[in-house]
């Protein structure tokens, strides 16, 4: 385990696991490649600030204590407010179904601030907005100053568009790229020593499951990878959603390097597993977090044309590693990690755990991970059987609304 890893370390570091990856033939090869890490599974039922706070202070401590990772530093964190806030499964808050719930949120910075953190930013790309984040969240019926005031220095940044920066930072994908070499993003993905991913615990109808690693295809900012972006250059404010990522039917601003085979399929359920890890690639993850206290089956959103319902699986799951962290979170939903194309919850798509780990940048295999904490059958939500269940009375629907 390795807190203090800087950017240009694990660059080389991943550089020379890569060679190691493509060298190999077989998949079982790779995955004994791949690096591994310890992850932290906790039972918790509530968000209620008495059960959260020490759940989330009990497993940072297990992973070795946030002080190493955080202290004296810059923390950026990736949250997860995916769809506009009028999207509601029935009249449930979205924190409870869709969106990375605010008192999670403000556990972590919280606990990230008293371990030392200089500065804490929460970053965000609301969809087709240049609006502040905070302004966004108030349409979820969130206080802002909850989350602000629950650390020292804590900042919002929309990260859809510019933002504060005066520039995009360019951020190379190590071994070279599946989809793209190297992305534009805003200066925060950049401006920062710590990265943390805040995600739901959710299916996915493009990708099968979202966590820690999807949660990051909203780095992009739709100013450069948006459907009404530049055509030389980023526009000023984001115009439409990530359909060019998605469908492939342009290329990005041509200030920005474009993807690498125009030829290959344009399709989702090629495009997006390959583009998620190009961009945890390009800006690795240093902490993973998976919220599960509350959720939802069928999707990752209410617009999913799935039998949709809302659950409670109340658990978190946290790692320093996003693939070994993901393939946990797995298990817990149900899933066997080790699944390819064809396999629940990849019955149309790539999988994401296994391209990040054809690259070296974690593995998948539970019998290479340590699970600390609750055990994963002592923590189980059974998603797959609610789907198998759902898609057995209603048949395969699995389209991204």
């Amino acid at each position: 385990m390795h807190f203090c890893q800087t950017r240009r370390e694990w660059l080389r570091r991943s550089a020379s696991v890569v060679t190691g990856a493509y060298v190999a033939a077989h998949s079982s090869a790779r995955a004994a490649v791949a690096p591994t890490a310890p992850v932290a599974v906790s039972r918790c039922k509530t968000y209620s600030p008495a059960e959260l706070l020490p759940t989330m202070q009990k497993m940072f401590d297990q992973l070795g204590g946030l002080g190493r990772l955080v202290k004296g530093k810059t923390v950026a964190i990736k949250i997860n407010l995916t769809g506009a806030p009028t999207y509601r499964l029935g009249h449930l808050p979205l924190e409870d179904t869709h969106y990375t719930h605010p008192s999670v949120i403000a556990a972590a910075v919280h606990l990230m601030g008293n371990a030392g953190a200089r500065r804490i930013r929460l970053l965000e790309s609301p969809w087709s907005t240049a609006d502040p984040v905070e302004e966004y969240i108030l349409q979820a019926n969130w206080e802002p100053r909850d989350i602000l005031s629950a650390a020292p220095n804590v900042e919002f940044e929309n990260t859809n568009y510019l933002g504060r920066g005066r520039k995009y930072s360019r951020m190379a994908v190590p071994y070279g790229g599946y989809m793209f070499p190297a992305f534009d993003l805003n200066h925060s993905y950049e401006d920062c020593d710590v990265f943390v991913s805040i995600a739901k615990m959710k299916e996915h109808a493009t990708a099968g499951i979202t966590l820690s690693m999807k949660n990051c295809f909203g780095l992009t900012p739709c100013t450069v990878y948006g459907t009404g972006a530049g055509i030389d250059e980023p526009s000023l404010v984001p115009k439409g959603g990530r359909g060019l990522v998605h469908a492939g039917n342009r290329q990005p601003s041509k200030s920005a390097p474009p993807e690498k085979d125009p030829t290959t399929p344009r399709q989702d359920t090629f495009r997006v597993p390959r583009t998620v890890v190009d961009l945890v690639s390009a800006r690795p993850i240093h902490l993973a977090i998976v919220e599960g206290i509350k959720t939802m089956t069928g999707g990752e959103g209410p617009w999913v044309r799935e039998d949709l319902q809302a659950v409670a699986p109340g658990l978190i799951v946290a790692g320093t590693n996003p693939v070994t962290t993901d393939a946990v979170s797995m298990a817990l939903m149900g899933f066997d990690p080790m699944a390819d194309r064809g396999t629940p919850p990849f019955e149309r798509c790539d999988s994401t755990l296994k391209l990040a780990e054809d690259v070296g940048l974690g593995t998948r295999d539970l019998k290479r991970i340590e699970v600390i904490g609750t055990p994963i059958a002592g923590a189980a939500f059974d998603f797959a059987a609610i789907r198998k269940k759902r898609r057995g009375l209603a048949g395969p629907i699995g389209i991204r609304g």
